[in-house]
Parts: C-alpha cells; structure tokens; sequence
C-alpha cells in the first residue's frame, strides 16, 4: 500500500481541492487500459477522501481488456483466475476538475495494484512505463519527452449505414469540402471549441502547447508540452484523449482518434518527441559527443520498430493508416523530413531531438511511450549506429519485413526476444491473446461491402 506520506499528501491535496470546488458532487476514479481508455467507476464526491485512504475495487483484469472493455481470458486473466478485484491507488497531483461533465465532477487517475497490498500489476501499462523510465535512469539516460496528438472532430449522428460524417462549420452549418492544411481560419472557425479544449486543459493542469489545423477533414492536432517526466508525459496525453472527446461530445460532437476514420482522408498519428538531458537538465544531444548519442537513439528505435508495430498500431483499423500519406512503413529516418519514420526536426540547440512517427492516434500512451524509451535505452547502451540517413521521400519506401496487418504485427511482438528485455513476456503473451480476441470479435459479423464483392 502507499506510505502514510503519500496518504496525507493526498489528504491534503482532497482539502484543497474541495475547498476550491466546494459544489463538486462526483469524482471519476479510473485507471488507463492498454487502449488508452479510462475504466473505473463514478463515486459520490463524500467518498473522496475514503478513497485517498484506501483506493477503489474493481477487476483486475480491466487494465488488458480490449477496445470495448470486454475480456478474452488473456493469460487466464478475467477468467480462469475467477476475475478478482484489484485496488486502484490515486495518482498523487491527478485530482482535477471535469470542466465538460453536466453535472460538477472531479477526476482522479489511478493506478490498477493487488487487492491488499496494493503492489503494482504486472498487465498495468503504468507499471511497465515505470520499470523502462527506471531501467533509463539507472544507467544514466534521463529523457524529456513531448506528445502530440491528431483527431478528428464528428458529426455525433451516423449516417444511414452507420457511417462518420466531419463535423459540420460552425459558420455555415455546412460540412467541410475541402482540406485546409495549417490553416488560421480553419482553427479560428473552431475557436469555440478549441477555446474549451484549452479552459479545460488549464483547469486539469494539462500543459497544452498548441492546435493546428490538420490534413484531413475537420482534423486538428493538439500538442503537449516538453516533460523531464516520461509518466506524466503518458498520462497527460491519455489525459487529454479523455478531454477532446469529453468537450466535444458536450457540444453535441464527437472527436475521435481512430488512426483511420476515413479511407481517402489522412489517418491520425501519435508523435513523441524525445532528448536526453544531463544532471544540470542540458539537453545532452546539443553537446560535445551529441550526435554520436542521437545517432544511437534513432539506431535503437529503428532496431525495434518492426516489433512494436502491434503497440504502436494496435488494431485492425490502426493499419489502413499505414497505406496513407506521411506515415512511415521503412525504418528511414532523416533531418527535417516528414517522410520518415525517425524525424530530426530543424531546430537545434536545446531543442534538438527526435521525432518518434510510426505510432497511430488511438494507440496506448504508456505503451508507446514504453516502447520508445526501451528503443532509446536499446540503442544507446549498445552504441548502435543507424542506417544512413534519407534525403527526398521515404514515404513510399515500404519495409520488406514490415508488417503485413494486425495479426502479422501481433505474432512478431509475441515472439520478439528484443522488446522481452524490456516487456515482461507474460505481458506480451496476455496483450497478444486480447487484441486476437478482439480482431476475432471484428470480423464474426460479416461487413455490408462483402456483398458487393461476393453475393
């Protein structure tokens, strides 16, 4: 269980909290899932305090069920093991307002332990992102990281066979027609909704940097700012995930991060930047030896990349967005190149860094931040050197040994002898069993197109 430290600084941070939103009538207690998603339960706010103290019950098999929330008995978990309660602990400095809810709520993430004592789960993406943070400092490599995210804001009605429309123009009450890459107007014809994106994120303390008008239809891309905290830096963008979708659907939309909501629209990406600082927090790749360390990091993630596909595009739809525009299938990395999957951006100094390319919008952030920090810590500790780097267009380089879809990508994580130095096996094992399930799931039912193929 936490220490009695720990208990009275949560204490304190309930009193204040409290004392600042005295109306609050409801606090959200949950805890991210290999989805990225928030599972947990809605309680009293008169229970806040008792919930500091001694954490919240539910199953423990919720941190690896698939998209829905459902189980496939990954590892016996959920099933054979007669599905036990686990002990969801608050995450100290998560309390925070719901600015979006209908009626005045809090939050509060959690992070999923045995029932009793409390110790960490092995499946608790949270816990796995812990070992590999630990792992990289205790051999000398202290990351900054910074996320970025692309949505897509919706129409909340389907269309008449349950298809996605882009969300209508503030302005005309009309659908959008056309892109508008980068463009002012587009962000300032959202400005209302945008302008929510940003009240909320300040009211959460989520250190929002930035939204830009996308490629695609009625897409955006929001960002975050740079962190010495991997952690944070995970929870903040799942954090987030949760905020976008919440204010949207508060003004009657939906915003998703589907990596592919739409076949001839680009898909959504989640872009992790990454340095490497010193004890005085100088970024160590702007420093004498610097480009033989970010030489080694990109090594490293190009040493990985093909195995954590499955993390990093972790369902059936995640791989459509790897037929489009900007998204990196070969190992290619450059300087100042959005074709490749290993950026370098232009700026330099302090701000040098890698651009981390290859992951969709909905995939977890704790475990593609795991896999990107265990590529970093992979190739530096092995002084790897990378391939050399591309000049022009690497986007319709594909990989030989790339991944051929889902289950491609999911036998080669399972069997991956590399990325079980840092992911438990078990865990691999478990994560594999419930995305099959799932997958399985997807295609029992049979998909109107087929007729026009087969009938």
């Amino acid at each position: 269980m936490n220490d009695g430290s720990l208990t009275t600084d949560l204490a304190d941070e309930v009193d204040t909290f409290l004392k600042t939103h005295p109306e609050t009538e409801a606090v959200d207690a949950f805890i991210i899932d290999v989805n990225g998603n928030a599972l947990g339960k809605r309680l009293p706010a008169s229970h806040l305090r008792s919930l500091v103290r001694n954490g919240v019950q539910f199953s423990a098999c919720a941190p690896i069920l698939d998209c829905r929330g459902l189980g496939h008995n990954p590892a016996g978990l959920g099933g054979e093991d007669g599905d036990p309660d686990g002990t969801a602990m608050p995450v100290p400095g998560t309390l925070a307002p719901v600015p979006w809810a209908a009626r005045p709520t809090a939050q509060l993430l959690c992070a999923m332990g045995e029932a009793g004592t409390g110790a960490p789960l092995w499946h608790d993406p949270r816990a796995i992102l812990a070992d590999i943070v630990a792992r990289c400092r205790a051999d000398g490599l202290f990351p900054v990281v910074a996320c970025e995210l692309e949505f897509t804001l919706l129409e909340a009605a389907r269309t008449p066979d349950g298809g996605i429309a882009p969300a209508a123009l503030p302005r005309t009450g009309q659908r959008p027609r056309a892109e508008a890459n980068l463009s002012v107007e587009a962000v300032e014809e959202h400005a209302g909704f945008l302008g929510r994106i940003t009240d909320a994120a300040r009211a959460q303390g989520l250190p929002l940097a930035g939204a830009v008008a996308e490629y695609g239809l009625g897409q955006f891309e929001v960002n975050l700012d740079h962190v010495a905290d991997p952690m944070a830096a995970a929870d903040q963008a799942a954090l987030l995930r949760r905020l976008v979708r919440g204010v949207a659907r508060a003004q009657g939309q939906e915003a998703t991060f589907m990596s592919k909501p739409f076949a001839d629209q680009p898909g959504n990406g989640f872009h992790i930047h990454v340095s490497l600082v010193d004890a005085q927090g100088r970024n160590r790749f702007s420093q004498p030896g610097g480009e033989t360390l970010l030489r080694q990091a990109v090594a490293g993630m190009q040493a990985l990349m093909l195995d954590s596909v499955a993390l990093l595009a972790p369902n059936f739809n995640a791989h459509r967005r790897y037929l489009g525009l900007f998204v990196p299938t070969s190992r290619a990395w450059g300087h100042n190149n959005r074709s490749v999957a290993f950026r370098i951006p232009a700026a330099g100094g302090e701000a040098r860094r890698v651009e981390h390319r290859v992951a969709g919008a909905e995939a977890s952030p704790h475990l593609v931040m795991a896999a990107v920090l265990a590529a970093v810590h992979h190739g530096v500790t092995r002084e790897l050197e990378p391939m050399a780097p591309i000049v022009g267009d690497a986007g319709t380089r594909r990989d030989p040994a790339f991944p051929d879809g889902l289950l491609a990508a999911l036998s080669r994580l399972e069997r991956s002898r590399r990325l079980a130095e840092y992911f438990p096996r078990r865990f691999l094992a478990a994560y594999t069993a419930s995305k099959r399930g799932e997958y399985a799931d997807l295609i029992a039912q049979v998909f109107p197109r087929e007729y026009d193929f087969y009938l």
